[in-house]
């Protein structure tokens, strides 16, 4: 690359941002929908197949499950807002009220074991939340990476109609 000419990021295509975001968001909906209406059976029976792991960890507290199901939803709803409105700045409040959610949760299952689940599921387990992690900060740094070009304003000594993107000053 010569001297001086800026470096660009690689573009990902939009369908991959597109279909990152609803593989994030739609797990994230379906948790808490489940939770939020039927905290009862979503303790008991999440994930919904193979070994009921929050059950696993007694006793049943209503309002601590409501509460954590109203945290997945909450994700899910703005991971599906970005989805819906794809603009910059929506993007970015999603993923990183999602960062936020998913690092404590995947530090926390890679640190405790899950009652019920062996090595192999314990690895798989771990690293679907930090693949999760890691896909939701790329998407992150490259939306933060795609900066608007700045607008230019017009001074006294040049007039508007010679600067591209230029606007009169009020």
């Amino acid at each position: 690359m010569p001297y001086g000419r800026p470096m660009t990021a690689p573009r990902v295509p939009g369908w991959v941002r597109w279909g990152t975001l609803v593989l994030l968001a739609v797990p994230q909906l379906v948790v808490g929908v489940w939770g939020v209406l039927a905290p009862r059976r979503w303790y008991e029976d999440f994930p919904g197949v193979g070994p009921d792991l929050v059950a696993a960890l007694p006793p049943f507290n209503e309002h601590l499950a409501a509460d954590a199901a109203g945290g997945f939803l909450a994700t899910g709803i703005g991971l599906t807002a970005a989805v819906i409105w794809p603009r910059r700045d929506l993007v970015l409040l999603a993923l990183a009220v999602f960062v936020a959610f998913a690092v404590p949760h995947a530090v926390y299952h890679t640190a405790n074991e899950a009652p019920g689940l062996a090595g192999a599921e314990e690895i798989a387990n771990a690293g679907s939340l930090w693949w999760q992690v890691v896909a939701s900060s790329v998407l992150a740094w490259g939306a933060w990476r795609t900066a608007t070009p700045p607008v230019v304003v017009a001074t006294s000594d040049v007039p508007a109609t010679a600067v591209p993107g230029a606007r009169e000053p009020h």
